[in-house]
């Protein structure tokens, strides 16, 4: 019981800021309620008058001209409650749909702006899940069970007070079906919601095997992974099933011994009310008053049965959304931040240590890269090189040492404006469903066609952009999946060369490129590093080759720092590793990192 309160209260609490700016449209949709309900106060109350007052005065003008009048009022009295009902109707619904949009939008905002290492722990299909499913859930609910629950709320007590005025003797059965009915769903809907949250973990899973294998498809079928991959689908998918169908099983018990409340509470007032009718303690007319009211009555009853459920599953989806929204973002901007308007270039390591979970990736490192160098970072994997450059754009922060640019410690900028400062050309060129054109303005959005243009040539890339059915405004697929490796490596050059960032991190920019596209990625990204200070994660004796400055990480350590004219001279390790035939064939291809380096 206390978690499910819990779990409504946590989800009220994030619902509340949403609902704010939408308060006097929700106040009209109260009103336009509350009329809703007298106005079904009144209804049964035209009736009573006919039985009460207009038959017992025979066939005459009068009875006929008060039975159209009784019956025009009737007719008013739906119609104001129809007019009622779709003025609440609306207004809930556009601030359900309101909220529900502005929730969407403040927990994407959220999740973009958790730190990397959270994201490498937890499944994306599952948090998407989260933020499309889940809130979808919670404004379905609102509009479809919340707004009738409320609405029958307030008819129910409404119409007892009625009841009590009317006869307190029956309406004590009433407040007795009442009560057995409370204490029915308080036993009911605690397990309805534990149910429902292992059905959307379940669905979650779902949505996490269906995307692996998905974004996998090449080495699924390559590998004949297909039967695995089903079979693992399939059991979460089972899984999902049964918490469903133990859910759904729990709310078909409780509407149904509502429906056995509600039959033994009617019977009771039928007995009753009969045997006060015929001792004349009742009208005829006041009894069928009472028993329209107490249809009326149950009938929320019954509803609430099925809206308890209902919301007992939305409060599962609540508490997956609250649980995501508590999940504190480790890297931040300042309040106030201090960083320097132009930024040249000057990078600095001191004593920087770094963790993954519990294990110490860097050690200590104290490195210094002035603007305009370009720095080659090799080593084996898992040395910390990943690490080191991802240093840069705070995706990690150092468990203790300082990173600064340009003097300011990185803390000091705002992350926007940090990010701004450095681009980073990653081993796998990740573009967006959209144009190529587009894709290319991702680096800067301000920019026009004509510099789109601009950096797409100067990166080799508008031979082939060209080439595509529609040039410029060709749809790349899902993570450009539609243009080879090294077109989608040159597209990504473009995209750095428009944001014009003074310092370039390249990490394993031309693994898995064949030799002619790596030759043009090279061609690119001359250019691009051009007067920037750069920093080159590699395995490739190329890349080495045209940096002026080689630091080799191992363990987590600079082992070695220098020129590559004087790492030949000094360094019989290195020069092994320049020449080997085998220092292309080490290249890590593999997309996901080694621990240590993540």
């Amino acid at each position: 019981m206390s978690s499910k309160k819990s779990a409504r209260k946590r989800t009220m609490k994030m619902i509340a800021p949403e609902l704010k700016p939408h308060a006097p449209l929700a106040v009209v949709g109260v009103i336009a309620l509350l009329l809703e309900v007298i106005f079904r106060v009144l209804e049964p109350w035209p009736l009573k008058i006919v039985i009460d007052n207009v038959i017992p005065m025979g066939y005459s003008k009068e009875a006929i001209s008060t039975l159209i009048l009784v019956a025009g009022l009737l007719v008013g009295t739906v119609a104001l409650r129809a007019v009622s009902n779709y003025l609440a109707t609306i207004s809930f619904a556009l601030v359900g749909s309101r909220i529900s949009a502005n929730l969407r939008a403040r927990v994407f905002r959220h999740v973009q702006s958790l730190d990397q290492q959270y994201h490498a722990r937890n499944r994306s299909a599952d948090t998407v899940q989260r933020i499309v499913g889940d809130v979808a859930r919670l404004q379905d609910v609102a509009i479809t069970a919340g707004l009738p629950l409320i609405a029958n709320v307030i008819t129910l007590l409404f119409m007892a007070v009625v009841m009590f005025w009317i006869d307190p003797l029956l309406a004590l059965v009433v407040v007795v079906a009442v009560l057995f009915f409370i204490v029915s769903a308080q036993g009911t809907s605690g397990k309805i919601t534990a149910a429902a949250k292992r059905t959307r973990r379940g669905e979650g899973q779902l949505a996490n095997t269906a995307q692996e294998s998905l974004t996998s498809i090449k080495v699924v079928q390559t590998y004949g992974l297909e039967k695995h991959l089903e079979s693992r689908f399939s059991g979460a998918n089972q899984r999902s099933l049964t918490e469903g169908v133990r859910s759904r099983r729990l709310s078909a018990r409780l509407e149904r011994s509502t429906d056995v409340i509600v039959g033994i509470a009617t019977a009771a007032v039928i007995i009753g009310g009969g045997m006060r009718v015929m001792n004349g303690f009742m009208t005829i007319g006041e009894l069928v008053l009472f028993i329209t009211y107490l249809r009326t009555t149950m009938k929320p009853l019954r509803d609430m049965a099925k809206y308890t459920g209902r919301i007992a599953k939305a409060s599962a989806s609540g508490e997956r959304v609250v649980d995501l929204l508590e999940v504190k973002p480790q890297i931040f901007s300042p309040e106030s931040p201090t960083a320097p308007d132009e930024v040249r270039g000057r990078v600095e390591f001191e004593n920087v240590v770094t963790h993954y979970e519990d294990h110490q990736v860097l050690k200590g490192i104290n490195l210094t890269v002035t603007p305009h160098e370009y720095v080659a970072v090799i080593g084996p994997s898992g040395a910390g090189k990943s690490t080191l450059v991802s240093l840069l754009t705070r995706s990690l922060d150092p468990s203790s040492g300082v990173v600064s640019l340009d003097g300011h410690p990185l803390p000091e900028f705002s992350l926007e404006k940090l990010r701004t400062q450095v681009s980073i050309l990653h081993q796998e060129a990740v573009l967006f469903t959209d144009t190529i054109r587009e894709n290319i303005r991702f680096g800067r959005f301000d920019a026009t066609d004509a510099e789109v243009e601009a950096a797409a040539r100067a990166a080799n890339a508008e031979e082939f952009i060209l080439a595509q059915p529609h040039g410029y405004d060709t749809l790349v697929g899902e993570r450009g999946g539609t243009l080879s490796g090294g077109q989608r490596q040159r597209i990504a050059i473009a995209r750095a060369l428009l944001r014009n960032s003074p310092v370039v991190v390249l990490d394993e920019a031309t693994t898995g490129l064949d030799p002619e596209s790596a030759a043009q990625v090279l061609d690119a990204i001359d250019l691009l590093v051009a007067n920037r200070t750069t920093i080159a994660v590699t395995h490739d004796v190329e890349v080495v080759r045209r940096a002026s400055r080689v630091i080799w990480l191992q363990d987590g350590e600079v082992l070695l720092d220098g020129s590559v004219p004087e790492l030949l001279e000094t360094s019989a390790e290195f020069r092994q590793w320049m020449a080997s035939d085998e220092a292309e064939i080490r290249v890590d291809t593999n997309p996901e990192r080694s621990e240590g380096e993540k």
